[in-house]
């Protein structure tokens, strides 16, 4: 069989988690396009398509548009075309590369979500795009045609389990987030609550892309902590974590450690997403148990809402024997990971 030259463009670090998992069931695939560097020679490795706030943002639209243009041309050696996620570079592109190649199949992987807001980003999805890959059972429904669940990535890449011995196993992790804002939110809060479990063993987990240098910068003194890079290990070893709002929150619902969700928004953020867009609800994990059966798994804490007393109680109150069934809920309604069924409908001409 020839080989399969791939356009991809996946420019978040956890899109291209995915994707790394889904190469492992290929054989012979080229990457063409943005991704990470470890997969290959990207046209543009992801680190150049980092911004920081809307400033960065439009300083750099002029830029984009033109990795765009040159995404249409590099697409003319292309069999295919796979936009994971990122619909606010991925949609437009995907609006040129059909309008210059309306006969090159366009698989949209990671589906932006039109289920918290702009929903009209469906018609556009399925205009632009021949295949809509869902890894939600309940975001398929949004859209007329074309899209299909294909499973979630994180069931094929979390290998770690909440074992029984560690249920009281006197660990708790925190998360304070990705982002420079939220770390320095939450980070304070969480400084405070180590104080106060001062007979607990606290993990601080740091994403393993952070540098030294932006360690440093971003979380000064974190010597009451004892760092860990491995999320996914860490959680499985702690009888309770602090996480904020993020995929780490549907990790750990996965993975079974009990955790509560705890998110500081920019004030302006907060009323633009409760008032206007009328989000209820934060955490991934709620949301998909929410449309699976009107249930929830955990508890959000928001705004004023986090402290070190509310964060207290939240871990002396858990109930960790619901959390754990509303967990192997959500486990079974995702039911099986998307790796291999996404690998199946890229090598299927």
């Amino acid at each position: 069989m020839a080989r399969i030259k791939l356009l991809v463009s996946a420019l978040e670090p956890s899109s291209n988690l995915h994707l790394k998992a889904l190469l492992k069931h290929t054989k012979d695939i080229q990457l063409l396009g943005i991704f990470d560097k470890s997969l290959g020679t990207p046209l543009y490795d992801i680190s150049d398509m980092a911004i920081m706030g809307i400033v960065d943002a439009i300083k750099k639209l002029k830029w984009f548009f033109k990795v765009a243009d040159e995404m249409v041309e590099l697409a003319k050696d292309a069999d295919k075309i796979l936009l994971m996620d990122s619909s606010g570079f991925n949609l437009p592109l995907a609006k040129k590369l059909k309008k210059t190649y309306p006969n090159k199949e366009i698989i949209y992987y990671i589906l932006p979500q039109i289920w918290a807001s702009r929903p009209k980003r469906a018609i556009k999805l399925e205009r632009y795009c021949d295949r809509l890959l869902g890894i939600l059972p309940f975001e398929v429904d949004y859209y007329k045609s074309k899209a299909e669940y294909v499973g979630h990535p994180l069931l094929d890449e979390i290998k770690n389990k909440h074992r029984e011995d560690r249920k009281d196993s006197n660990i708790i992790s925190f998360m304070a987030g990705s982002r420079e804002s939220e770390i320095k939110r939450l980070l304070p809060i969480f400084k405070e609550l180590r104080k106060e479990l001062k007979t607990k063993e606290a993990l601080l987990i740091i994403p393993s892309s952070f540098s030294d240098e932006k360690i440093n910068k971003l979380y000064g003194d974190i010597s009451m902590f004892k760092i860990e890079r491995d999320t996914h290990n860490a959680l499985a070893i702690s009888e309770f974590a602090f996480i904020c709002s993020g995929t780490a929150t549907l990790e750990s619902a996965l993975i079974g450690t009990p955790f509560t969700l705890c998110y500081i928004a920019k004030k302006i953020d907060f009323f633009i997403g409760t008032k206007i867009l009328k989000i209820k609800q934060v955490g991934l994990a709620n949301i998909i148990l929410t449309n699976y059966n009107g249930s929830t798994l955990h508890n959000e804490l928001l705004q004023e809402s986090v402290t070190v007393d509310n964060l207290i109680k939240e871990y002396l109150t858990t109930d960790r024997n619901l959390f754990e069934k509303k967990a192997k809920e959500l486990k079974e309604y995702l039911s099986h990971g998307s790796s291999a069924n996404v690998a199946n409908i890229i090598g299927d001409f």
